[in-house]
C-alpha cells in the first residue's frame, strides 16, 4: 500500500483502524519525540496507550519495521501521514477518500504546503500545526542528507 516495497494492501484489509484521539498536551510531547527528544520518544514506546506514536518517530525516520509495525497494529492512517509526507499522492487521496482530512492536512503542511498550516491554525489545531512543523524539519533534514554527497551511504 502506498507505493512500498511490500505489498500493505494484504495487511491492511485484515486489520482495523485504532483511533488517534490524545490529549493535546501528547500531541505536543509527540512533536517534541519527533523533534529529538529521545526520552519522550521512549516513553511513548513503553507506554500500553501511546506506543504507535514511539513507533511513527522511528517510521518518519525511514525504519521499515516501525512503518511494518503501524500497518499491522491498526494504524495504517498514520503510515498513509507519513507517506503523504513524502510526496505519495495515492496516500494522501487515501486519506482524503477515508475522511482523515487532518491527517492529510499535517502531511500537506509538513510537506510544505502553507495552506494546509494555515487550515490547521484557522480550524484551532495549533497542537497539529506544531506537529506538521517538526515533521517537516525532520523530512527536510533527511532530505538534504541524502543529497549530501559527503553523507552518500552513510543512512
Amino acid at each position: 500500500m502506498f507505493g512500498r516495497k511490500k505489498k500493505k494492501s494484504e495487511i491492511i484489509g485484515s486489520v482495523k483502524l485504532k483511533p488517534l484521539k490524545y490529549p493535546p498536551k501528547i500531541i505536543v510531547g509527540w512533536a517534541e519525540a519527533i523533534g529529538g527528544n529521545t526520552d519522550l520518544r521512549d516513553w511513548f514506546l513503553e507506554s500500553d496507550d501511546f506506543k504507535e506514536l514511539g513507533m511513527s518517530v522511528f517510521a518518519i525516520h525511514n525504519q521499515d519495521d516501525a512503518r511494518d509495525w503501524l500497518m499491522k497494529n491498526g494504524y495504517a492512517h498514520l503510515m498513509a501521514m507519513i507517506n503523504g509526507v513524502e510526496g505519495n499522492q495515492e496516500a494522501l487521496h487515501w486519506l482524503e477518500i477515508n475522511n482523515f482530512h487532518l491527517l492529510k492536512h499535517i502531511a500537506l503542511a509538513a510537506d510544505g504546503h502553507e495552506t494546509s498550516l494555515e487550515w490547521m491554525i484557522k480550524n484551532n489545531h495549533n497542537e497539529f500545526a506544531l506537529l506538521a512543523q517538526k515533521i517537516k524539519v525532520v523530512k527536510d533534514e533527511i532530505e538534504e542528507n541524502h543529497n549530501d554527497v559527503h553523507k552518500f551511504g552513510t543512512d
